[in-house]
């Protein structure tokens, strides 16, 4: 079969659909195609397009293509885009899907990162079995480097985040509290929330964003390289190489940051309390030191280590998730943002139920 190609082939032209022409091929059974050209004017990457969705009909059903007649330019760009295969994972298609075949999709991901998990978690449990008994390969150097990562270079986000949530606490109170002539409960509102709650939960949110995402995109950009596959292959587990260092530096560092968050947030509170509703810094600190008793310290301090857990966990989980290609690794940093977030909420709702059920 030969084909004529005619006029300007642009997509601002048009270019002829590819359906009819492969359905053509397919009733008189084909077994080569020829391009003519020298009639070809104008043409831009439609007729790339065109020309592949042929190719690859054609090399499906084993046509023969003789590309001697195209444009010397568009052999050459045809050579390039057939020079490397795609990688596999390289594009996500669950957009172009029908519903239930999206709904497929997502619960088959579901179940693999479940199985995926659970494998995580248990090689997790078997890295700091090791750990324990002084057997895992952890470098001293990693450790330290993540600490300065995860603690030191997260004080100024931490320092105004933590600032700002205790001066909207102290607004946020006011407003009721001012009706009552209470204002000095603005205290009592702030010292607590920063306490038990907001320090910890804004703490962990930074982290997930900042250390969390970081984890994943490292872990991932690895295993698009295929370093992962080589520390395996000299028998070098990742989970004690990568994961572990970056573990054990969020729950170090996740409780002292919390502490410093709360302290934060409790001078936000004071500076709105002493600047707007005439609460001296004086009263203020002697109010919360008679009503914010130590256990409420404790409580928010034990959540920040869980969250380190989490955050860590879940970034290192999607790193070593990722797939073979740079669009995977944004994927993983994503997901590993989004699954922290739903951990960490989850996560302070049943310490917070227990807690209360504990009548702490």
């Amino acid at each position: 079969m030969l084909l004529h190609l005619v006029g300007d082939w642009s997509y601002s032209a048009g270019i002829p659909a590819v359906p009819p022409l492969l359905h053509h091929i397919n009733n008189t059974k084909t077994t080569t195609i020829a391009f003519n050209a020298e009639q070809l004017q104008a043409w831009d990457s439609g007729l790339m397009t065109f020309l592949i969705e042929l190719i690859d009909h054609c090399k499906q059903n084993n046509i023969l293509i003789d590309k001697t007649h195209l444009p010397q330019g568009a052999r050459r760009l045809l050579k390039l885009a057939y020079a490397v295969p795609e990688r596999k994972g390289a594009r996500r298609t669950i957009l172009g899907q029908p519903v239930l075949a999206k709904i497929g999709t997502v619960t088959i991901e579901m179940h693999r990162s479940w199985n995926d998990m659970l494998t995580f978690i248990g090689d997790m449990g078997k890295a700091t079995l090791n750990l324990a008994r002084g057997r895992a390969r952890l470098r001293l150097s990693d450790l330290f480097y993540q600490i300065e990562a995860a603690g030191p270079s997260a004080l100024m986000i931490i320092t105004l985040i933590s600032t700002l949530v205790g001066m909207i606490l102290a607004f946020v109170g006011a407003v009721q509290l001012r009706l009552f002539g209470a204002e000095i409960f603005i205290a009592n509102l702030v010292g607590l929330g920063m306490a038990r709650e907001m320090g910890a939960i804004m703490t962990a949110i930074i982290m997930a964003g900042r250390s969390g995402s970081a984890y994943a995109a490292q872990i991932g950009t690895m295993q698009v390289n295929e370093e992962i596959d080589a520390l395996r292959t000299m028998g070098i587990s990742p989970i004690e190489f990568l994961v572990l260092p970056r573990l054990l530096a969020l729950c170090i560092t996740m409780p002292l940051l919390c502490i410093y968050s709360i302290f934060m947030g409790i001078f936000g509170g004071a500076v709105v309390s002493a600047g707007l509703f005439d609460v001296s810094f004086y009263q203020y600190y002697l109010q919360i030191q008679d009503f914010v008793e130590l256990k409420h310290f404790i409580i928010g301090i034990l959540k920040a280590a869980v969250f380190g857990v989490l955050v860590a966990g879940s970034g290192c989980f999607r790193g070593l998730q990722c797939g073979r290609s740079a669009s995977a690794v944004g994927f993983a940093a994503t997901s590993a943002v989004v699954t922290s977030l739903v951990l960490i909420i989850v996560a302070d709702a049943i310490i917070t139920v227990a807690c209360q059920v504990l009548g702490v």
